[in-house]
């Protein structure tokens, strides 16, 4: 599902880091080797049709790499 971020994430919390994420391989692989973690936050989005709303994002990070696979676990009221 495609959306756009509208402002910053907030509430940002760690959920998983370095073996523990299950896809830490193929991170490194494509995007190189680095201190990856799985973050969760809330952020404000923009759907494909224009719809606005508040959601709970996943998505990977490392430190010199950047952000990476941003998805959308659950919409907030």
């Amino acid at each position: 599902m495609y959306f756009e971020l509208l402002g910053e994430i907030t509430d940002q919390e760690i959920i998983a880091k370095s073996s523990s994420i299950r896809e830490l391989s193929r991170l490194n692989k494509i995007y190189g080797k680095g201190q990856w973690r799985k973050m969760k936050g809330q952020a404000n989005i923009e759907l494909e049709d224009g719809i606005r709303k508040k959601a709970e994002i996943h998505w990977y990070e490392a430190h010199g790499i950047g952000k990476f696979e941003y998805k959308i676990k659950r919409f907030l009221n």
